[in-house]
């Protein structure tokens, strides 16, 4: 009896980042393609990654089941620091949005706490604008959830995510998010989360001022996390894919 397969795609950054046509086709044919025609279905972990295959190649076996958000995340309380709130980074690839971040707290009292390696450029900015901050990499799974037990907001303006697990990460444990206003972190976030225009230097400033400044308000994206972040459970995710296999 022949073996029922399914595929997980979790973006297409790896055609959207290649500009030799031909080494764009390569990846095109072997690493999406074929992949999808020889799955039984193909699941997408965002209603945006199936889009962007769609572009790509049309097929009606994709279904879309997002990531869970790991067990290992828990509701913390932690009372806000409004003097110096500690402002966490996690991610520091060209997406991520660092350069940006750092330019848009300069003259805001916080910490910047980053995970992930920082160069040369971003080090100097940070220098320039007198940016509070630390630097930590290579942390292992609870050392990533202390990091946002401790912090006060997370930070996300990313500007192309597949999906955008720090979204619902920070959720989980009860701290307020900001995050870009594009697909999938719309569909992700549930609405309960600061927006920001990611490529806007002065609105990602403003997301941090409203937060700071407006308890309701941070209190209110806290509440509306917490509901959002209950449909990514692991177990409900696990229902979605037995649903498929069942079916498969």
């Amino acid at each position: 009896m022949k073996q029922k397969t399914v595929l997980t795609v979790h973006d297409t950054v790896f055609l959207n980042n290649v500009k030799n046509p031909a080494k764009r086709f390569f990846k095109w044919l072997f690493w999406l393609y074929l992949p999808l025609k020889l799955a039984d279905k193909t699941v997408c972990i965002s209603t945006e990654t199936k889009r962007r295959i769609l572009t790509h190649i049309r097929s009606d076996k994709i279904s879309v089941i997002h990531n869970p958000v790991d067990d290992l995340f828990k509701y913390s309380e932690k009372a806000f620091n409004e003097k110096k709130p500690v402002i966490l980074h996690i991610g520091t690839g060209w997406n991520k949005n660092l350069n940006r971040t750092v330019q848009a707290l300069s003259g805001i009292s916080c910490h910047l706490r980053i995970i992930g390696k920082i160069d040369n450029k971003t080090e100097n900015l940070l220098k320039k604008y007198k940016i509070e901050y630390s630097n930590d990499f290579n942390l292992t799974d609870m050392e990533i959830v202390r990091e946002y037990i401790n912090c006060d907001i997370v930070n996300f303006p990313s500007e192309y995510e597949g999906f955008g697990m720090p979204v619902i990460e920070g959720q989980k444990t009860g701290r307020v998010v900001v995050a870009s206003r594009i697909e999938p972190l719309i569909e992700v976030s549930g609405n309960a989360v600061e927006f920001v225009n990611p490529t806007d230097i002065q609105s990602i400033r403003q997301a941090y001022i409203n937060i700071i400044s407006n308890k309701n308000h941070r209190e209110n994206l806290i509440e509306n996390g917490l509901k959002n972040v209950e449909r990514f459970s692991t177990q409900i995710i696990a229902e979605q894919y037995m649903k498929l296999y069942y079916e498969l």
